[in-house]
């Protein structure tokens, strides 16, 4: 798939959106793989280079900056424990700073999900996990949802 050549003569990934997982690495590790299985579909309008960093260096803020800054849009995925993950909180200002656009993203159905840190409940929806949903945030002008509706 990497090495096919579409129409106008970018590769069919770099036509896709490329997208940084913030998530909570010590609760929230099989999201991430998760996400980043359904992101190998052949019809997912994204993909996810597994930027993970592992382990807490003294750069890692400027490890995940140049990360950020290199992708399209972050998905930060809210598990239980999301809203004390100090390091999903900096990503997250990273993400303002840089001018990449976020959204949250419901990681579990069955549990009480608190925003990470420095979210709004009146600025950032936390969206529900489904594929369309997913399509819809990570193409290049997303819809908002409200106008779905409307």
């Amino acid at each position: 798939m990497l090495a096919r050549i579409v129409q106008d003569g970018l590769s069919a990934v770099e036509q896709k959106c490329r997208a940084y997982i913030s998530f909570d690495y010590d609760y929230d590790r099989d999201l991430k793989n998760l996400l980043l299985g359904q992101s190998r579909n052949d019809d997912s309008p994204f993909f996810i280079e597994d930027w993970s960093i592992k382990k807490a260096t003294p750069s890692w803020q400027a490890d995940a900056r140049k990360r950020i800054r290199r992708s399209n849009v972050v998905i930060v995925i809210c598990g239980r424990q999301t809203h004390q993950a100090v390091g999903v909180t900096r990503e997250i200002e990273i993400a303002r700073e840089e001018n990449i656009r976020f959204f949250l993203l419901r990681g579990r159905k069955d549990a009480m999900i608190r925003r990470p840190m420095g979210t709004s409940w009146w600025s950032e929806d936390l969206h529900t996990w489904t594929w369309n949903n997913l399509k819809r945030l990570t193409s290049p002008n997303p819809t908002p949802w409200w106008k779905t509706i409307w």
